[in-house]
């Protein structure tokens, strides 16, 4: 994923919508549930970075929903928990920052596992595969080949930002760097880039949306996402663990490809 998505007084936003808490706003001190130490008592805190749809985002009511949302959500079925959602910069999730300050007890955000963001957090076992691609105006261009003295859009903090920057002297193009998917996707449909890199799934979603803008190539970076927690902590521990087996467990009774169908439109592809 991706790292980049910043808006207008987020903590305002934040405080408006009614999914959400802002970032290091007061409440109910911490609690325990089934051995589990939280955040906050008889809740779930999940910090993201809004939006990255279909993963996490805001829908018309103001609450925040998405794959990853239903994901978490087994787990704070399973333990009896409310889930709650916290807007923050997406470096404070890859850096472990958030859960430092104890201002979230997960992090999502469809976030590709690196051995980099391995070192500062701990990661979930691998839920999604992904993959970067290119967000074009429908007919414009086809590959990176194509765009050599143009202007490619990526998002800051993620591994789309990352292939953009290692390619752009190979073909050519001016990288833009944007602080939301939303910014940089509709920076292609504006005509203020030529083109855009980022996770194929979100792309996928934005272009059903948007017509005239398409996915005209996608490149073999084999990613996998992860959700993050606090790293060397026994509490965040035994935290993943229970998420890693109620997905699991989603895996084998068929209500993780009822979760996929309901945001990707078909099920997952079987991979060996």
């Amino acid at each position: 994923m991706y790292s980049s998505h910043r808006r207008v007084p987020k903590l305002i936003a934040t405080l408006a919508a009614v999914a959400l808490v802002s970032a290091g706003c007061g409440g109910d001190s911490g609690g325990t549930k089934d051995g589990i130490k939280l955040v906050k008592k008889d809740e779930l805190t999940v910090c993201t970075h809004l939006p990255y749809k279909p993963f996490q985002y805001r829908n018309k009511s103001g609450d925040v929903v998405g794959f990853d949302v239903d994901l978490i959500g087994l787990l704070s079925k399973d333990l009896g928990l409310k889930q709650t959602v916290v807007d923050v910069d997406w470096t404070q999730v890859t850096s472990g920052a958030a859960f430092k300050a104890n201002k979230c007890d997960l992090g999502m955000g469809g976030m590709t596992i690196t051995p980099e963001r391995e070192k500062s957090i701990l990661i979930s076992d691998p839920y999604f595969d992904a993959t970067q691609a290119l967000l074009v105006k429908k007919g414009a261009y086809k590959d990176l080949s194509e765009l050599k003295g143009k202007k490619v859009g990526v998002q800051s903090d993620t591994t789309g930002a990352e292939y953009g920057n290692k390619n752009a002297k190979k073909y050519g193009y001016k990288v833009i760097t944007f602080d939301d998917s939303s910014l940089e996707f509709n920076a292609v449909k504006a005509g203020t880039v030529d083109a855009a890199i980022n996770d194929n799934g979100v792309l996928y979603d934005f272009a059903k949306s948007n017509p005239e803008t398409e996915v005209a190539a996608e490149f073999a970076t084999n990613e996998k996402y992860g959700f993050a927690a606090l790293r060397d902590d026994a509490n965040a521990t035994k935290l993943m663990d229970q998420l890693n087996a109620d997905i699991a467990k989603a895996k084998d009774n068929g209500e993780y490809d009822k979760i996929y169908k309901k945001w990707f439109g078909t099920l997952p592809e079987v991979t060996q």
